[in-house]
């Protein structure tokens, strides 16, 4: 399950943050198209278009964190857009483009290093996230497939038992909520 929220908001981030830099450097028409594209995603609800994400691609464990991979992608999108937004106005990068330096040199040793601290913390949310969204899909069946040892499908194969053997549901439950609330106040 842990590795389910690094792997799934690791993806997230590589592929939604250079997205929003790149939108929120560049202005104009190409943030306007970009971030229409994001919009669209984020009227999406995330875990329903997870779940048709991973109904088309398929039931498994990698399916299920590219589907949270995917959903969680505008988010990141946003917050590097609008952070590159605010530091692109600081008279440090003006001095770059005086300076004739390149523009992926800037966006990666001006304005990247200064939007960072505000990704990882948002990074750090949103692996809790990923994780309840991975258990839920593997609760539902769209996950974790029945060997693999995950806390979803735990719950799942252990609901049949909740009146025999209740610990078969409680210990991977409590698991779940003692990770994301670790998480979380980390």
């Amino acid at each position: 399950s842990l590795v389910e929220g690094l792997f799934s908001v690791s993806l997230a981030m590589a592929i939604g943050v250079p997205i929003g830099m790149i939108s929120g450097y560049v202005g104009g028409r190409t943030d306007t198209i970009i971030m229409r594209f994001i919009d669209v995603m984020l009227a999406f609800p995330g875990v329903l278009l997870a779940i048709v994400i991973v109904s088309i691609l398929g039931p498994s464990l990698v399916n299920a964190m590219i589907a949270v991979a995917i959903y969680t992608v505008p988010i990141f999108a946003r917050l590097a857009r609008g952070s590159t937004l605010s530091v692109k106005e600081e008279p440090y990068i003006e001095a770059c483009h005086s300076a004739g330096m390149r523009h992926s040199r800037i966006l990666m040793r001006h304005i990247f290093p200064n939007i960072a601290n505000t990704l990882w913390v948002m990074a750090t949310l949103r692996v809790a996230l990923a994780i309840l969204t991975a258990s839920s899909l593997s609760f539902l069946g769209l996950g974790a497939q029945a060997p693999s040892p995950e806390w979803g499908a735990m719950l799942a194969a252990g609901r049949n038992y909740m009146l025999v053997a209740p610990h078969v549901v409680i210990f991977p439950g409590a698991a779940i909520v003692l990770l994301v609330l670790g998480i979380n106040l980390f």
